[in-house]
């Protein structure tokens, strides 16, 4: 069974870089993602960019649209995000041979380094900004953070997929609905904002240089609670967490208010990421790039270590949330 992007051949992205008037140089770069394709592209007497050709059917065009429309906001107001470059009139999303794609200028930069405070801190501050921006107007094209979106399609995802051993379907049904149940009642039984977020905000999508962060691909953009892009930033234990988080609220809070009540979310929206993320496998699970790349998918060992996790992560969800000092 073909799958699109095999026709996403090399010369069909030189192609439709050139066709918005920019001069390939030939050079092209394989970058690491895998719900997208992306690439850098070198062009002649310039700075390289970079090319994302989004997978199809994922997202409608005015989803995409409004992606890119917060990413301009947000560069406008002078906050580092890496939106896309614009062409024609002021055109973001591209198409060519049946592909869409954006362009984007390359930035350098790496990881922030897990736990420092000054870091987060400065962190903090941007994602304050960014909130800040969010709180004006709700996206209404791109869904919400919840379960009805992230959680039941992909528990439906792995119980339809032959990666989920056969001896694991009853313990990963049982587990994951009573999980996407209790995440439900958290939802619902906490008072939040809801916002524009970036919605990714881990540390492999800021990158870091000596004159702070910017953030990059907001891909998964969506409405939904200020801690979403907050809590992906902890690591360690629950001291070195609460330290953390209150280093990046310190910064946070100097443009955005921010509700503590929403602490409380933490867990449930990780047991939420938690089983979105073993669906997105299943349901990509075509694309020979999953296969080769996420090996590992295919092992028993894994299943039952996630339906662990899951199992682990419903203790989580009835112990108390963090409290900040």
């Amino acid at each position: 069974m073909s799958h699109p992007y095999e026709r996403l051949t090399p010369d069909l992205i030189l192609d439709a870089v050139a066709a918005q008037g920019l001069q390939p140089d030939g050079h092209l770069l394989t970058l690491n993602s895998y719900e997208n394709r992306v690439f850098q592209i070198g062009i002649d007497e310039q700075t390289p960019i970079i090319a994302k050709f989004y997978r199809p059917e994922r997202w409608s065009d005015a989803a995409i649209i409004e992606e890119h429309r917060f990413s301009l906001a947000l560069a406008a107001d002078e906050i580092p995000v890496v939106a896309p470059l614009q062409f024609g009139d002021d055109a973001t999303l591209l198409s060519h041979e049946g592909f869409r794609f954006a362009l984007f200028p390359r930035r350098g930069g790496r990881a922030p380094e897990p736990g420092d405070l000054d870091q987060l801190e400065w962190i903090g501050r941007f994602i304050g900004r960014i909130h800040m921006v969010g709180a004006a107007q709700p996206f209404t094209d791109r869904p919400p953070v919840d379960v009805a979106d992230m959680g039941w399609p992909a528990r439906d995802n792995v119980l339809q997929s032959p990666l989920l051993p056969a001896h694991e379907q009853t313990a990963y049904s049982e587990t994951s609905e009573q999980l996407l149940r209790e995440i439900e009642r958290h939802l619902a039984d906490t008072t939040y904002r809801k916002l524009r977020l970036h919605g990714d905000c881990h540390h492999g999508n800021i990158l870091w240089t000596d004159d702070g962060p910017h953030f990059v691909d907001l891909d998964d953009c969506r409405n939904g609670p200020a801690i979403q892009d907050l809590w992906m930033l902890l690591s360690g234990d629950r001291t070195e967490r609460t330290i953390q988080l209150s280093a990046m609220l310190d910064g946070y809070r100097m443009f955005c208010d921010f509700d503590t009540r929403e602490l409380a979310l933490i867990e449930p929206l990780r047991a939420l990421r938690m089983i979105h993320y073993a669906g997105w496998l299943a349901r990509r699970w075509d694309d020979p790039a999953f296969p080769a790349a996420f090996t590992w998918a295919t092992s028993p060992h894994y299943w039952s270590q996630h339906i662990q996790d899951l199992r682990n992560q419903l203790h989580e969800l009835d112990q108390p949330p963090l409290v900040l000092y």
